[in-house]
């Protein structure tokens, strides 16, 4: 993200756009003006596009205000000069503890992320264990009832 003045440039430069292309639309759509001593009569008829003007001045109104309020929120953002460099350090010694104490509490919290994870990781080694030791079981079982002698002995007691 850039820093605030080149934020502020951006804006102006996008408002210096707003102004030029309002300024065109406004001599697009501008009903022609005649001068006494200019004769020359136009051969072309005026166009009524007075729809589309109108949406083009709300529009460029509306983006005009709205990078003019950036704009202010910009310069209000921007370091005063009276700020004094003792209260820009202190400002800034503020702002490291700030820092330092978020960097504290994210490490406690990706400890606790790091033991929540080993827990589910061994949570989940002992599901799949008891998984497969059923399945050792429902196969050893399912093999004891199809053996062969189960089948014999039905067949010669018959």
């Amino acid at each position: 993200m850039a820093d605030r003045l080149t934020q502020l440039q951006d804006a102006v430069n996008q408002q210096s756009e707003n102004f030029c292309n309002s300024i065109g639309v406004l001599q697009q759509f501008a009903k022609p003006t005649f001068f006494p001593e200019f004769d020359k009569t136009s051969s072309k008829s005026p166009t009524t596009q007075t729809q589309s003007s109108e949406d083009f001045a709300q529009l460029f109104s509306t983006l005009i205000a709205r990078t003019a309020k950036d704009i202010d929120v910009l310069i209000d953002s921007l370091p005063s000069e009276e700020s004094t460099p003792e209260l820009q350090s202190a400002a800034l010694r503020r702002l490291e503890q700030e820092n330092n104490d978020s960097a504290q509490r994210l490490g406690e919290t990706v400890k606790r992320g790091e033991e929540l994870l080993e827990q589910i990781q061994s949570a989940l080694q002992d599901i799949a264990e008891s998984q497969l030791k059923m399945q050792c079981l429902h196969s050893s079982s399912a093999a004891t009832d199809d053996s062969p002698s189960n089948g014999l002995n039905n067949s010669t007691n018959n």
